[in-house]
């Protein structure tokens, strides 16, 4: 797959497949694209944490709510929590100096990485930003701010749906 086959085809997944586990040579490609994510001075301010078996259940409680919000995490049998790191010096400066969060815009790439490549592996992701900072740390051991969760897992339904996106001319201004 190219690039925007993957961009294409890939989907906010809200239904998996309980009984596939992910592979572990999958997960690895998955993992390993993330690293290659670029970050503001190579500074990599995050840490992903990879839950299977028994630590999916405490996470999936902890970005479910209000009785319907992302319970679909439950059947996922990989939930990738991503929490943040120090800024390395360098980019700390810049951040304080200009008034930019680049820790947040890392964590967004990163997930775009991870995301594409859990696509081209044939299997499917949700970006999570629901979530209860403090279960999930206790349930993971961290003692720095959680930022997302990432669900991973075989689609139930593999079916590709409409995207509904802005038009181009509303969404991009070309300037001369």
């Amino acid at each position: 797959m190219n690039f925007t086959e993957i961009a294409n085809a890939r989907q906010s997944c809200r239904k998996y497949d309980p009984t596939r586990p992910v592979e572990e040579e999958k997960l690895c490609a998955v993992l390993a694209a993330g690293r290659l994510a670029p970050s503001a001075c190579n500074g990599q301010p995050y840490h992903i944490t990879v839950c299977r078996g028994e630590s999916t259940k405490a996470v999936a409680n902890a970005v479910t709510g209000m009785g319907v919000m992302n319970k679909f995490a439950a059947d996922a049998p990989v939930l990738l929590v991503i929490s943040e790191e120090p800024y390395v010096a360098t980019a700390a400066l810049g951040a304080k100096l200009k008034g930019i969060d680049y820790r947040s815009i890392d964590i967004g790439i990163l997930s775009a990485y991870l995301t594409a490549e859990a696509e081209a592996q044939g299997l499917g992701t949700c970006i999570l930003g629901w979530l209860d900072d403090a279960d999930i740390r206790k349930a993971c051991g961290l003692d720095k701010k959680v930022h997302m969760v990432i669900t991973l897992g075989y689609a139930a339904d593999p079916t590709v749906r409409q995207k509904k996106r802005k038009d181009m001319d509303e969404l991009v201004t070309f300037m001369d």
